[in-house]
Formats: structure tokens, C-alpha cells, sequence
């Protein structure tokens, strides 16, 4: 038998040095001087040689422990050896399986469901909270308090949606890694309420009191110093009550067909806040009557931009878009600073409309694209809806346009500075 004393004190000879210690196992004394554990086996007969480590990095105690499983595996008709083999390649099939490797696989499938922004979104949040502390563990290694270590440090600057939103990615990771034989539980499942609470959601800022204070925005921002494409933006913006994000990206292609009785914008599915599946929908495309307020706008904008692609373009880059800030900062000098904000004219015009049209809110809220044309169809077709929602738009229009500063006045205030 063999002792931790005998092994320090072996020293290494012109010939390969044997020292048994019992059942097969045998310490190897290389003329270099290292020191290998062996075991000598017999299988089927003939006799086998296992290499199961390198002292001192494998202990006397640990040796004997490995032989006693090799041992085990004899007894049952398996080789150790591949056993061995086996064991090492998961092992590296494991360390290969780490939680980047398969967050990015989860996020390249879902990715053609995705809209791009927010394929880049979620990537990008990953990368940058997520991976460089879980990152390079196996995902079967993942523990429910490493993930909620990370989550804490996002939590710790203020930003607690998006660690809702982190939480919601990683526990689809783990639901792929478990449905693809790599993963054994969903640690993000486990943390939810160990989460901090989100906080009272708020309404964005918007003045929703009358049509006189709602004029009164026009009134400042057109008095405001500012360059008069981003106000004709915030007055047609008023007007129509898209989303700010969709108006500073309408193609003027969309307003070529302004001439006829009833004019009507149509804004493409692909360009409306939708699920990425339903962006090529052309049933849900938004159907937008223009007032005559609204065509007059156009009209003056064409005037500033029609040369371009853009109704909007940004000052510097005419194939680029106006910034999205460009007018919620326009709103701020005009004094709005968190009361009205370019989003908040859609909570302006649904107030408002609701409490002089009660028993049209079906329609209003077509006209903030709320409804899908699909939901009425069955009840209106479309020659009666779009013939009242014009009407609607046609009200609202004529309630906020009182006494503004004529358009060609307009352009021709001061810039600023």
C-alpha cells in the first residue's frame, strides 16, 4: 500500500519507476519525474491500462476513488476507459454550452418574428447586462442567485423594466437550452419575486383640460424660434394624431395621391406599430382621412421638402429623417416641458373627441389606430366609417385650428438662433 510519504519520497530513475498500491493501481515514476496514476484491468480476457491522472494534482485519496468507480464499471460489463472518453467529451460539449453561445442560437431563431429595432434591442441588452456575468458559465451551471446578481446591478441604476424585460429574455433562453437537451431548469422563473416591484406606471404628459389650452400649444410652438419644417411637423402632427415616429418617416410617395374629393393617407402596415407578422398585412394598413387643414399643411411642407424623399428630413442629411427629439424639444422651449409631449396630442384628441362624441369612441379610436378595420367590418363597411371618421377629424380640426397664425406666417418666423 502505498502512503502521501512513500509517493514525495520516490525519486526518478534511468528506468520508468512501478509503485503498486493495491487492486490494480499503480503509480508511475516517468525518469523525468513526473508522477502518473495508472490502473491495470482486464477485459474480456486481455489486459487493459487506464491513465487517471498526475500526482500531485490527483491525490493518493483521489486516485483510489477513481479506481473504485473504474472498479464499478467492470462489474456492471462496462470499460472505464470508455466511460472515461465519454465523460470527457461532455464535459466539453458542457463547457461549450454556455449561456452566450445559447442566448445567442434563442435569439437568432426568434429573430425573423422580430421587428428589427427590436431584435437589435434585445441583443444589445443582453450583451451588455446579461453576458459579462453569466455569460461564460454553462447554462446548466446558471444559479438563480448569479442571474439575480445581475439583474440587481441593472435594478441599481433606476432602469427596473428593463431587469423585467432581461428576465423575461433569459427565462426564454433557458425554456430553448431545456428544449433542446442542453438545459435541465429555468433559473429566471425562480427570481421573479425576488425582483424590485415595477413603479406606478404614468401617463405620458399631455393636456387633455379643453380645446382652448390645446390651441394654445399651437399658438406658442408657432411663436416659438425653430426651424418651420418641425412645426408644420407638430401642426400636422396635431392634425392627425399618428404617432410621432410614424409621422417623421412618412416617404412624401404617400401624399401623392392628395387630389381627389376625399383625400386619405394611407400609412402602410409596415411602417405601423404592429407585430413584425403583421407588417406585411396590407388589411392592416391605417386609413387616415386629411382635413382640409391637414392638406393645406402638406401642401406648405412641399414647398420647404417636396424635392427630397422625405416630408421630414433631418437638417444636416435630406435621405435621413428628422430626429425623433426634434419636436418633443420644440415642445419644451414652447414651455411644455413635462406637460405636453408630441405623443401626448393622441391623448389630447381622444379626450377631447370623447367627451363632445361619446358614442362614437369605436371610431376615435380607429382613428389612433387602436381597432383593427377587421373588428367593425362585419358591422360598418368601409364607406360608412371613413365617412364618419371624417367627420370626426373634420371637428376636431375646425376646434383647434381657431385663430392660429396663417401657414405662410408661419414659415416665416424667426429660426433659432
Amino acid at each position: 500500500m502505498l502512503s502521501d510519504a512513500k509517493i514525495k519520497k520516490a525519486k526518478a530513475t534511468d528506468k520508468p519507476l512501478k509503485m503498486a498500491d493495491g487492486h490494480g493501481l499503480t503509480l508511475y515514476v516517468t525518469p523525468a519525474g513526473g508522477k502518473i496514476w495508472r490502473l491495470r484491468y482486464r477485459l474480456e480476457g486481455k489486459e487493459q491500462q487506464l491513465v487517471l491522472g498526475h500526482y500531485p494534482l490527483m491525490s493518493l485519496a483521489e486516485a483510489r476513488d477513481a479506481r473504485d468507480d473504474a472498479r464499478k464499471i467492470l462489474a456492471t460489463g462496462g470499460n472505464p476507459a470508455v466511460d472515461r472518453k465519454a465523460k470527457a467529451q461532455a464535459q466539453v460539449e458542457e463547457s461549450g454550452n454556455t449561456f452566450e453561445k445559447i442566448a445567442r442560437e434563442w435569439h437568432t431563431l426568434n429573430l425573423p418574428k422580430w421587428t428589427e429595432k427590436h431584435g437589435a434591442d434585445v441583443l444589445v441588452t443582453l450583451e451588455r447586462d446579461v453576458f459579462p456575468a453569466i455569460g461564460a458559465i454553462p447554462i446548466k451551471d446558471v444559479t438563480p442567485v448569479a442571474l439575480l446578481d445581475a439583474l440587481r446591478a441593472v435594478e441599481g441604476r433606476g432602469a427596473i423594466e428593463t431587469a423585467r424585460r432581461l428576465r423575461q429574455r433569459c427565462s426564454g433562453v433557458f425554456g430553448y437550452a431545456i428544449a433542446t437537451g442542453r438545459g435541465t431548469n429555468d433559473p429566471a422563473a425562480q427570481i421573479e419575486k425576488a425582483m424590485a416591484p415595477l413603479p406606478p406606471k404614468g401617463r405620458q404628459p399631455a393636456i387633455v383640460e379643453s380645446f382652448e389650452k390645446v390651441r394654445e400649444i399651437i399658438m406658442r410652438v408657432d411663436e416659438t424660434p425653430a426651424h418651420p419644417v418641425t412645426k408644420l411637423a407638430h401642426r400636422l402632427l396635431a392634425l392627425t394624431v399618428v404617432r410621432p415616429g410614424t409621422l417623421i418617416t412618412t416617404p412624401w410617395s404617400e401624399f401623392e395621391d392628395l387630389a381627389e374629393a376625399d383625400p386619405t393617407w394611407v400609412v402602410p402596415a409596415e411602417r405601423m406599430k404592429l407585430l413584425k407578422g403583421h407588417k406585411h398585412d396590407e388589411a392592416r394598413d391605417h386609413f387616415m382621412p386629411l382635413t382640409p387643414h391637414a392638406i393645406e399643411v402638406i401642401g406648405a411642407l412641399r414647398k420647404l421638402t417636396g424635392r427630397g424623399p422625405y416630408v421630414f428630413p433631418n437638417g444636416r442629411h435630406s435621405h435621413k429623417v428628422m430626429s425623433e427629439n426634434a419636436i418633443g424639444y420644440l415642445l419644451n422651449r414652447a414651455g411644455y416641458h413635462h406637460k405636453h409631449v408630441p405623443h401626448g396630442w393622441r391623448a389630447s384628441f381622444s379626450t377631447l373627441m370623447n367627451e363632445q362624441r361619446p358614442r362614437d369612441r369605436l371610431f376615435i379610436d380607429m382613428a389612433l389606430a387602436h381597432i383593427s378595420k377587421g373588428e367593425v367590418e362585419a358591422a360598418y363597411n368601409r364607406a360608412q366609417h371613413m365617412k364618419l371618421r371624417r367627420e370626426i377629424m373634420t371637428e376636431w380640426a375646425d376646434n383647434l385650428i381657431v385663430g392660429l397664425m396663417p401657414l405662410e406666417q408661419v414659415v416665416k418666423m424667426p429660426r433659432r438662433a
